[in-house]
């Protein structure tokens, strides 16, 4: 039998939390930090287990708001099978974003014209005012990868990255949930945005792979060993 992760663990307290104290559609978690000591965790592991329920739909973290609950949660077992399903699915959705971002950035440095370049500008702003309040910045960083794939013009691979931007969006979620990565991010998106400038097809393919490379760094698929380590020098038993 499959040993459950520290973070499902916690999905299944949260569920329990939620359930007992009568939450619905709208209502909202109280601070991590009261969560975390409430249910005797890390508030690093309390994290993971809530962007485990925000990939599934369960609830969203909100800028200045905390964790709001969009929908009911199905039962323990469901979920969980959802959360591993996503899980052992990230490797695909990461090698998919790499080929494609990769190859749109390189074309992007060479097809880009003016307005093409004013939208990346424009994303990098965006982000850079989103990080700097604090915030995860997944509007920023959305429009960032857009406006690259825009500048790329090829319908064929704008459109196969539309048909996984959900899955992005996912992995989205997951990597801007870390501390220091969304400014990590901001930081490397700059390095893409200079290649596309300098029509540096080869450069602008290569900083988008070791960004790609970076944003993948994701908890869900770290050693089960490795998070108990983390977990054992957070206090977690």
């Amino acid at each position: 039998m499959m040993r459950p992760r520290l973070y499902e663990q916690i999905v299944e307290e949260l569920l329990t939390h939620i359930r007992r104290e009568k939450l619905h559609a709208g209502d909202k978690l109280p601070p991590e930090r009261d969560l975390a000591q409430a249910l005797g965790v890390s508030r690093a592991s309390l994290a993971q287990a809530l962007v485990a329920l925000e990939v599934v739909g369960v609830l969203q973290v909100r800028h200045g708001e905390g964790a709001v609950i969009l929908e009911a949660a199905p039962p323990h077992g469901a979920l969980l099978a959802a959360v591993r399903q996503h899980q052992d699915t990230l490797p695909d959705i990461i090698d998919a974003r790499s080929a494609l971002e990769a190859k749109l950035a390189s074309l992007a440095a060479q097809r880009h014209v003016p307005e093409d370049m004013q939208a990346i500008d424009d994303a990098l702003a965006l982000m850079e005012r989103q990080v700097n309040s604090g915030e995860r910045a997944l509007e920023g960083d959305r429009a960032f990868h857009e406006a690259v794939t825009r500048a790329g013009h090829s319908r064929i691979l704008a459109r196969l990255m539309g048909e996984i931007s959900s899955l992005i969006l996912e992995t989205r979620i997951e990597s801007l949930s870390q501390h220091g990565r969304p400014a990590e991010s901001l930081e490397q998106h700059r390095l893409v945005a200079e290649a596309i400038r300098s029509r540096d097809a080869m450069g602008a393919a290569i900083a988008m792979i070791r960004h790609i490379d970076t944003v993948s760094d994701v908890a869900f698929l770290r050693p089960y060993e490795e998070e108990q380590d983390i977990a054992s020098e957070a206090g977690v038993g």
